[in-house]
């Protein structure tokens, strides 16, 4: 895990959530929630099943209404702010049986440059190629995306959002169902858009590889737990109030237990 940097402390955040609640129904799946993201930093959103998070990245992309509050994302609404943000959605949500090929997956990354009227041309295809090449997949351009497999579609989607070159990045859940080769490329990459000054904000599962794949966390189950830098408020503390108590501790270093592995237990 890096050390965070003073200057993405001092800056104006990134992302600034202000009294955000959303309801499906009218129940609250995201209570009265305010969070900021410093610019720059890397960033994991954790909590149990039904916690909202991925309803938090929704509203943060406006995809869904909220009941109340607001989102601003680099200062401004997103509506004015989306040429500058990257989305990366669950793998699961997408139909992938859609008749395309890879590269004109990537390429899609491109409209919000373009427009909707022009189509890419030779630049966009030169920074399609680009993007495939950083994700290990610059061989499988011209492959049907129902042919690749999960951890390959999920590098695909991933070249999508880099051709954006986004100031922020939004993705929901970018190791779910990838094989461990993926994903060290997946967060070899994070790292890279992070030290870039790139802001990337993740809904993350494995509670075990937090402490060294982000360095800020938003501990969140329907309303926000915590949120800081992980070396100050991932711990055991936050951890039991998030998931109610179900958690289990695997200390890598029993002389330090503040900084300990954290792991759901199975009903």
């Amino acid at each position: 895990m890096t050390t965070m940097t003073s200057a993405a402390l001092e800056s104006q955040p990134a992302i600034a959530v202000r009294d955000l609640t959303v309801a499906y129904n009218d129940r609250p799946v995201i209570w009265d929630l305010d969070l900021d993201v410093p610019a720059g930093v890397l960033m994991a959103i954790v909590g149990p099943n039904g916690a909202g998070k991925t309803t938090l990245i929704k509203a943060m992309l406006d995809l869904v209404r909220p009941a109340a509050g607001q989102v601003e994302i680099l200062g401004q609404p997103y509506r004015k702010s989306r040429d500058r943000v990257g989305y990366v959605p669950q793998r699961g949500s997408v139909d992938w049986d859609f008749p395309t090929n890879v590269l004109d997956v990537v390429q899609m990354g491109r409209y919000g440059a373009l427009g909707w009227i022009r189509r890419p041309g030779n630049r966009e295809r030169e920074l399609a190629l680009e993007a495939l090449d950083k994700v290990s997949m610059g061989e499988f351009a011209d492959r049907q995306i129902s042919q690749l497999s999960g951890g390959q579609q999920q590098r695909v989607f991933l070249a999508r959002a880099l051709v954006q070159n986004a100031d922020v990045y939004l993705m929901d859940e970018p190791f779910q169902g990838v094989d461990a080769t993926t994903e060290r490329a997946i967060i070899t990459l994070l790292k890279e858009l992070r030290s870039e000054g790139k802001t990337v904000v993740c809904v993350h599962h494995d509670l075990q590889t937090v402490p060294d794949y982000f360095d800020w966390v938003a501990l969140l189950n329907i309303r926000k737990i915590a949120s800081g830098p992980v070396s100050e408020v991932y711990n055991e503390t936050n951890l039991r109030l998030t998931y109610g108590g179900r958690v289990a501790f695997l200390s890598r270093d029993a002389a330090a237990p503040a900084t300990a592995q954290a792991a759901v237990e199975e009903d």
